[in-house]
């Protein structure tokens, strides 16, 4: 039998792991709540009242302590973990076009260029906010416990930034100049957290709902060349890059796959058209998958035994040449039921002939 880290890296390499590698996006409050029977302290709703009871530095260890227990629990093969308490630096949070005062310029292409001006000034990432990875290889070594950490570095996205859009078309120079800032602050902190240990960093943002909201060209001109940049400095530092954003992205899938780089596909939304099994016919023996049962819908709408047959379909799909790992297409929240995510679970469980889940750690 393969250990988490191989299984993960047969899935990575198209390989041929003993099951499919299964972890969770982000699992919030609710269910991870009652899961553990106790406030999770990986969701940032939890967060500020266990800073109060535990302070900073006792809310990050019961963090990772929290993170590995759910794992360890639920079978996850990997874990992701984003720097802790966001957003430490409002100039890397994703849309950046919510950081401007509105009493700025009323023109789009004169806010866009103020913030170039001050992402050239703002300090890096704080390096408390990433002590939590720090504190989860620590709890891990402690229990002897080996699985991979995926961290974000998204800061290429643009939904919901309007004055960015416009800018591009308007002005393309100060939107390069957005794009390029972005890159130099990620790339320092993908050193940061090759430092750390991490072994995939997502990388991109979104840009798409039921459509792209930019044109294939302009995602092909502005972002793909800077995302490219990210993910050969990730494999020169022997790291996977992950690809991530929601939507429809089949008019620009190649560029979002191999014009970028990338090694794995994350955020795959299939309400918006992504099938698993198309896009392994199309790029699974070159892209690892990572998803995608339909959290927004089947997850919180279907019933217990629809979750069950969506989630075996999904497993079957991404089945051959490694090149999948089960998660959903984006995060668990309060709209899942309790009992459909335990659909999740026992069918994974059923799939691969292990026992029945048991909620004692």
């Amino acid at each position: 039998m393969m250990t988490a880290r191989e299984r993960v890296q047969a899935a990575l390499q198209h390989g041929d792991p003993d099951r499919t590698p299964v972890f969770e996006y982000l699992l919030l409050s609710p269910l991870a709540d009652r899961f553990l029977e106790r406030p999770y302290a990986g969701n940032p709703a939890n967060w500020n009242s266990i800073v109060e009871e535990k302070g900073w530095e006792g809310a990050n260890r019961q963090n990772a302590v929290d993170r590995v227990d759910l794992a360890l629990l639920l079978g996850h093969d990997m874990m992701y973990v984003a720097p802790l308490p966001p957003p430490l630096n409002p100039v890397l949070q994703d849309p950046p076009g919510q950081m401007i005062n509105p009493e700025g310029p009323d023109d789009p292409v004169e806010r866009v260029r103020l913030r170039n001006d001050l992402a050239l000034d703002a300090p890096p990432l704080a390096d408390e906010a990433l002590m939590i990875h720090v504190h989860l290889k620590e709890e891990m070594h402690r229990r002897g416990v080996d699985l991979p950490v995926l961290a974000p570095a998204y800061a290429h996205g643009v939904w919901t930034d309007v004055d960015l859009m416009e800018t591009m078309l308007l002005a393309p120079d100060v939107a390069h100049r957005h794009f390029s800032l972005a890159s130099t602050r990620t790339l320092a902190l993908i050193e940061r957290y090759k430092t750390i240990g991490i072994d995939q960093i997502g990388v991109g943002g979104d840009f798409s709902g039921t459509r792209p909201l930019i044109s294939p060209q302009a995602y092909r001109e502005f972002i793909v060349p800077e995302i490219r940049k990210l993910s050969r400095r990730i494999h020169e530092a022997g790291l996977y890059a992950i690809n991530a954003s929601d939507g429809n992205l089949w008019s620009v899938l190649d560029d979002f796959l191999f014009g970028c780089e990338v090694d794995g596909y994350l955020e795959i939304d299939m309400h918006a058209t992504m099938d698993m099994g198309r896009l392994k016919s199309a790029c699974g023996d070159r892209i690892t998958l990572y998803g995608n049962l339909d959290c927004g819908n089947t997850l919180s709408f279907g019933t217990p035994a629809e979750v069950r047959t969506h989630t075996i379909d999904c497993l079957e799909a991404g089945l051959g040449n490694g090149g999948h790992i089960l998660c959903a297409s984006n995060a668990i929240m309060a709209s899942v039921p309790f009992e459909n995510y335990l659909a999740i679970v026992e069918a994974y469980r059923e799939m691969f002939c292990l026992p029945k889940f048991d909620r004692k750690l």
